[in-house]
C-alpha cells in the first residue's frame, strides 16, 4: 500500500529531439492557454509588474528593501510558474479551472520540491549580483559608483564599453545556466514525483540533447521579455503568462515515457 504522505518516486522520462517548428507551435499553444484563461496569467503577472514599480519606487536610498525585493522575484518565481503550468496541465487534461484548485496546487508546492528550485535560483541570483558588480568595479573602478545613476556618459568611455561587453557575455552564458537547469525541472516536479537535483540534471541533459532548439527557445524568451521591459514593464502582464504556458508546452514535447 502506498503511503499518501510519502507518494512513490516516478519512473525518470525520456529524452526526445525537439525542432524548431515546435518553438512556434509551443508559443500559439501558450498564446491560446492565456486566451482561454487569462485571469491566471494576469495575476501571476500583475504580482512581477507591481513587484517591478516596487523595486523602481524604493530607489538606491533604501538598500535594505531593494535586496529583499530583489531576492523575493527569484524566490517567488518558480512558484508563479507553477500556476501557469497547472493551469496549462488542467487545459490539456480538460480539467476544470477554478482558483481553489490552481491557488491550492501552488500552495501545496511550498512542501515539495519547487522551494529547493527557489533556493538554487536566489543562490544564482546572489552569485551574479556579486560578479556583476566586481566586473564594474574592476573596469570602472570604485569612484563612478556613487555616481553612474547621474552620469550615463561613463558608459561611453572605453572602460565603459569594455565592461558592458564582459557584463552581457558573463551574464548571458550565466543566465543560460540558469535556463538550462530549470526549463524542464519546473514542470517536471510539478507534475511528477521526482527530486529537484534529478530534475535539474535531466533539464540540462534535454538542453545538451537540443542545443540549438533550446538557445533559440531561451533567445526567445530573453528577446520577448526585454521588449515587454520597456513600456515600464507593463508588458510582461501579457508576456510572461504566454511564455509560461508556452514552457509548458516545451517541456511536453521535450520529455516523454518510455513504452
Amino acid at each position: 500500500m502506498t503511503d499518501l504522505a510519502h507518494p512513490a518516486a516516478s519512473p525518470v522520462p525520456e529524452i526526445g529531439r525537439l525542432t524548431v517548428h515546435e518553438i512556434w507551435t509551443c508559443l500559439k499553444a501558450g498564446l491560446h492557454d492565456f486566451r482561454t484563461a487569462p485571469q491566471f496569467g494576469l495575476l501571476f503577472s500583475s504580482l512581477y509588474v507591481l513587484g517591478g514599480f516596487l523595486m523602481t519606487w524604493l530607489g538606491a536610498g533604501h538598500v535594505t528593501w531593494v535586496l529583499a525585493t530583489s531576492l523575493g522575484f527569484p524566490l517567488a518565481a518558480p512558484f508563479a510558474a507553477v500556476g501557469l503550468y497547472e493551469v496549462s496541465r488542467r487545459l490539456e487534461a480538460d480539467q476544470p479551472l477554478e482558483w481553489r484548485a490552481v491557488l491550492g496546487v501552488v500552495w501545496a508546492e511550498r512542501t515539495r520540491q519547487v522551494p529547493w528550485i527557489g533556493a538554487i535560483i536566489v543562490i544564482y541570483f546572489l552569485f551574479w549580483t556579486f560578479l556583476a558588480h566586481l566586473i564594474f568595479a574592476l573596469f570602472m573602478g570604485v569612484s563612478t559608483l556613487t555616481h553612474v545613476t547621474t552620469s550615463w556618459e561613463v558608459f561611453l568611455t572605453p572602460p565603459g564599453l569594455a565592461m558592458m561587453t564582459v557584463e552581457l557575455i558573463v551574464g548571458g552564458v550565466l543566465a543560460f545556466g540558469l535556463f538550462s537547469l530549470t526549463v524542464v525541472s519546473l514542470p517536471l516536479v510539478l507534475e511528477r514525483e521526482i527530486d529537484f537535483v534529478s530534475a535539474m540534471l535531466l533539464s540540462i541533459r534535454t538542453v545538451a540533447r537540443n542545443p540549438g532548439v533550446m538557445l533559440l527557445w531561451a533567445a526567445v524568451i530573453a528577446g520577448l521579455t526585454f521588449v515587454a521591459l520597456l513600456p515600464w514593464f507593463l508588458g510582461l502582464i501579457v508576456v510572461l503568462p504566454v511564455l509560461g504556458h508556452a514552457t509548458w508546452h516545451i517541456y511536453r514535447r521535450a520529455l516523454y515515457d518510455p513504452l
